[in-house]
């Protein structure tokens, strides 16, 4: 019973973890990309009918909130789960994966960017948690 306790606590603390990351860092990605003038990225509509203004460099700030809030929700899963490790860090950045899938259906940005976030901001970061991990708290040997 515990390690279903252990186990649901890491899916939530992750999730939470991930998402407090996500929208700290799109939070603090107008003050240092300023978004190109007219544009108000807090607005859908507004963000849709603006994108093509945009300029590789504000696609850096979403990026990084996507790849680091993927990245600390599977590291926090992993350290929390009492087993599966492994897979409970990949079941956040799926869970991840589908917001990302959902935001690029919503927000319909350039396909070299899309691509970039689906491919790298994901999976790969949850291997880099599990990596991460390891190091931080090593398997003693039997």
């Amino acid at each position: 019973m515990l390690n279903l306790v252990r186990n649901l606590l890491a899916i939530l603390c992750g999730v939470v973890a991930g998402a407090a990351i996500n929208m700290a860092i799109i939070s603090l990605s107008p003050l240092l990309i300023p978004p190109p003038a007219g544009v108000d990225v807090t607005n859908t509509e507004s963000l849709s009918l603006g994108i093509d203004l945009f300029e590789p460099k504000h696609f850096i700030m979403p990026f990084l909130a996507h790849a680091l809030g993927t990245l600390a929700g599977a590291l926090v899963a992993y350290l929390i789960a009492s087993n599966y490790k492994t897979q409970f860090a990949y079941l956040i950045s799926v869970f991840f994966l589908c917001g990302g899938i959902a935001a690029s259906l919503l927000i319909p940005g350039p396909l070299w960017f899309i691509s970039v976030d689906l491919l790298l901001a994901y999976l790969p970061m949850a291997w880099l948690a599990i990596v991460l991990a390891k190091l931080i708290r090593p398997r003693p040997d039997f």
